[in-house]
């Protein structure tokens, strides 16, 4: 397990250093291209013969936009990691909950607590009466394990204590911590990228209103101006989020197979954590959330998440194995 936590805190680095650079790239290409575009060689009859790219150039502009990106990076990283909780629960409609308002649920999760010698986290409830379950949190202020009502409501006790005892694993590993990071930086990029969409989309259906006549050239001019710039952009941004996803390889889908083995080895039935796995799989929820980068961190990918064209290719980078093949190794012990 130290190996393991080691292992996650090295990640967790490599990603923070990684995510700004990506972005960072992304900007110095899309002043590139956009430099590229600018310049050109004409012939002697002033055709255009080819263009290039005034290196001198990029790099000045890069270097004076350069602070403004990484100040909006850092600010809304700073923001989202520490405000992660409350961001994750407002988009799953989770509410906390005390030993008073469900005793079975607050009494498993503190004997398992006990029996490992950690902290204990807060406890939240989703009113979903699909299955599912998930950790959140970076640290001991923020820790937290997430139920669905029908998880509650369908399992019994030991199935209980061995999905709880894995979301409990995933805290100890800090496997959280890794992925609230990833999820993060993911939704920095997806974000931009869902904006400049938006205004691509908007500038096509609406365009820019023209005062006269006599401007109708100027303002195809640039009308075609923005939507190359809008488009450039675009593109950037879409790679720029092919190597977020890319990224999530650093997140081993050994994680999950480590937090089955440590649930079984809290609960003391690795049976118990399989027929649970078996019941989740047949009907997992939180369907609504429609997030693929909050939904990694469930313990069972929501079923209506596994069609359509971006959700397969967020499912090749998928950081969770066949729960399948989970439940075939458990019932091996």
């Amino acid at each position: 397990m130290l190996t393991q936590i080691r292992r996650n805190n090295t990640k967790s680095m490599l990603l923070l250093v990684m995510f700004p650079v990506i972005i960072l790239g992304m900007v110095w290409v899309f002043i590139a291209i956009l430099n590229w575009m600018g310049n050109s060689r004409y012939d002697e009859y002033g055709d255009t013969v080819s263009h290039f790219v005034d290196y001198n150039a990029v790099n000045a502009t890069f270097v004076e936009v350069m602070p403004w990106v990484v100040g909006g990076v850092a600010i809304w990283f700073i923001i989202a990691y520490f405000y992660n909780v409350q961001m994750i629960n407002s988009a799953v409609n989770a509410h906390p909950i005390t030993r008073k308002d469900n005793p079975r649920i607050y009494n498993i999760v503190e004997n398992l607590c006990i029996s490992c010698n950690m902290p204990m986290p807060k406890v939240c409830v989703v009113d979903d009466p699909q299955l599912n379950a998930f950790a959140s949190g970076i640290n001991d202020k923020t820790y937290t394990v997430t139920l669905t009502q029908g998880i509650i409501d369908l399992l019994s006790d030991e199935e209980l204590a061995g999905v709880i005892g894995h979301e409990l694993t995933h805290i100890r590993n800090r496997d959280t911590r890794l992925l609230i990071t990833s999820i993060v930086f993911v939704g920095i990029v997806s974000t931009v990228m869902s904006i400049v969409l938006q205004l691509l989309y908007n500038h096509f259906w609406f365009g820019t209103p023209s005062r006269s006549s006599d401007d109708d050239d100027d303002n195809n001019s640039n009308g075609l101006g923005i939507v190359v710039i809008l488009v450039v952009g675009l593109i950037c941004c879409f790679i720029a989020y092919i190597f977020t996803l890319l990224t999530r390889f650093a997140i081993s889908r050994k994680r999950e197979y480590m937090a089955d083995a440590g649930g079984a080895e809290l609960c003391g039935n690795p049976l118990a954590l399989a027929s649970a796995l078996r019941k989740i799989s047949a009907n997992p929820g939180l369907d609504n959330v429609k997030r693929p980068d909050v939904a990694q961190l469930f313990i069972c990918q929501p079923d209506e998440m596994q069609h359509g064209l971006l959700t397969f290719m967020d499912s090749l980078f998928s950081t969770h194995p066949p729960t399948e093949k989970r439940i075939a190794i458990l019932e091996q012990f």
